[in-house]
């Protein structure tokens, strides 16, 4: 093809075009003439940025608001014991949606979350990522503080869903925004980065859960204190969060190019500084034009249609087997004969690994196929799920433990890099939404199903149940998913 060559200064949008660009009438829009004012120019200059300070400071900002959303999640596994202690709930259940059981402390969570991706989530490819993410914080702390204080199981159970559906919104929207800003050469670290400060949170909680549950300071629940304390944080993270700058993708979906140019300009800058060199030029590749006007209902009609089905079909099996075993950690260990206090040692020891799973895995994140990393950490969880559930010994317990955590966090990070990298910006958010609110269904599912299951078949059977569903991931991913790695968000979506 032939190439032509634009004038500007090195650090600047300017640089060399493979084929005429598809857009260059959004651009005229903007009254810019240049090529690089098109959302092909746009995803080329941010497709050219390099691993950098200015780019991990981005990634590691939207990290410290989704700490507190992740340790929300996780809050159900650590609380548990002590909402049975308290008379609260109980363990197992009369029936199966039974409400005054922990499963259904458990599916609150999740239902929450399904109404915060699934109707939620469109706001973000409405009204932007930021201010969405911004206020689905502000919504978990309001109502996560207001459960702290219930007493009876159904209103710890509502606000537990209204929690929960802030928490939804902020997940997919963090999801949409860094698939969006981070080049394609870094997509796969940035997103074990991401999860690797996010779950941080986890053997945090686990340690002030060892600590606090089973004594109540000045007269309060230790449970309490756990839920009151990821509020005070999530408080002072929301304001960290307000410097950080809109999706250039998403304006440029608007029609808001010179917005888009402008953050993109200060960025470049930001690297070329930190980098002491300028950037090298953008190859920017003809895209289709920019489609303005969408719908939902896209996400069903070829060629997106397959994708969906797929995503679907997958994360509803992958959260039966990754949150049966997250959310029941100290209640799987109390089944075994370990007493609550070593139970929640234990779990603290296992909840170490959370953070290091995706910090060892940005040595490979970008090397190996997505879907095949996906792949081999599904099949992975079922044979040491299986190992797990045949041990007595606390020192074989835990080692199998952290190497489920291990795995579990390799194929969750890998699945978010996946499903954002599907679908176009303009339906981004929603489709994200979509495919991912059937995981919630299926985790909230999960929690009368565990219930069920230990019940009845032990932790045995518990583990059978998620060796099972991580079968059919494997099949789903395997057989269905596309490649993804290295190319371009627009490339792979359209």
């Amino acid at each position: 093809m032939k190439e032509s060559a634009s004038l500007g200064t090195p650090g600047s949008a300017l640089g060399r075009i493979i084929s005429p660009p598809a857009s260059t009438a959004d651009a005229a829009h903007e009254g810019g003439n240049s090529a690089t004012l098109t959302a092909a120019g746009i995803s080329a200059r941010l497709d050219r940025i390099p691993a950098s300070r200015p780019v991990w400071a981005m990634v590691f900002m939207l990290a410290l608001g989704a700490w507190f959303e992740i340790y929300d999640m996780f809050l159900t596994a650590y609380v548990s014991p002590g909402l049975q202690t308290a008379g609260i709930f109980t363990k197992t259940t009369t029936s199966f949606f039974d409400l005054t059981g922990i499963g259904a402390f458990v599916g609150a969570l999740f239902l929450g979350l399904f109404i915060g991706t699934f109707s939620v989530a469109f706001a973000a490819d409405k009204y932007g990522r930021r201010k969405v993410f911004v206020v689905a914080l502000l919504w978990y702390t309001v109502c996560a503080a207001i459960m702290a204080f219930q007493s009876s199981p159904h209103a710890i159970v509502f606000w537990r869903v209204m929690a929960g559906i802030g928490v939804g919104a902020e997940l997919v929207t963090i999801d949409s925004y860094v698939s969006e800003l981070v080049p394609a050469s870094i997509r796969g670290r940035a997103y074990a980065f991401l999860q690797a400060v996010q779950y941080t949170s986890v053997p945090c909680l686990a340690f002030l859960a060892w600590k606090l549950v089973p004594i109540t300071p000045f007269g309060l629940d230790g449970w309490r204190w756990l839920v009151l304390i990821g509020c005070g944080g999530a408080v002072a993270v929301w304001f960290i969060r307000l410097g950080l700058p809109e999706s250039p993708r998403w304006l440029v979906q608007k029609g808001r190019y010179a917005e888009a140019d402008a953050i993109l300009t200060k960025l470049e800058q930001k690297v070329e500084r930190s980098l002491g060199r300028p950037l090298p030029e953008p190859v920017i590749v003809a895209l289709p034009p920019v489609v303005k006007q969408s719908a939902l209902r896209e996400i069903f009609r070829p060629p997106y249609r397959a994708r969906t089905i797929m995503l679907m079909v997958f994360n509803f099996f992958q959260s039966i087997g990754y949150y049966g075993f997250a959310s029941w950690v100290p209640t799987l260990l109390v089944e075994k004969g370990v007493t609550i206090t070593h139970s929640l040692m234990y779990s603290f020891i296992i909840a170490i690994a959370n953070p290091l799973g995706p910090l060892v895995s940005m040595l490979f994140a970008d090397r190996i196929e997505r879907k095949w990393l996906i792949c081999a950490s599904a099949s992975s969880i079922a044979i040491v799920g299986i190992l797990f559930s045949q041990q007595r010994d606390p020192v074989i317990l835990i080692a199998f433990g952290i190497l489920l955590t291990l795995l579990n966090t390799c194929m969750s990070f890998s699945y978010r890099t996946y499903q954002a990298e599907m679908f176009p910006t303009r339906i981004r958010a929603r489709a994200i939404g979509m495919v991912y609110s059937v995981s919630r269904v299926s985790a909230m599912l999960s929690g009368f199903m565990i219930a069920f299951f230990l019940k009845d078949f032990g932790i045995a059977g518990v583990f059978t149940l998620i060796a099972g569903s991580m079968a059919i991931v494997v099949i789903t991913i395997g057989v269905f998913g596309p490649r993804s790695n290295g190319l371009q968000l627009e490339q792979i979506s359209r």
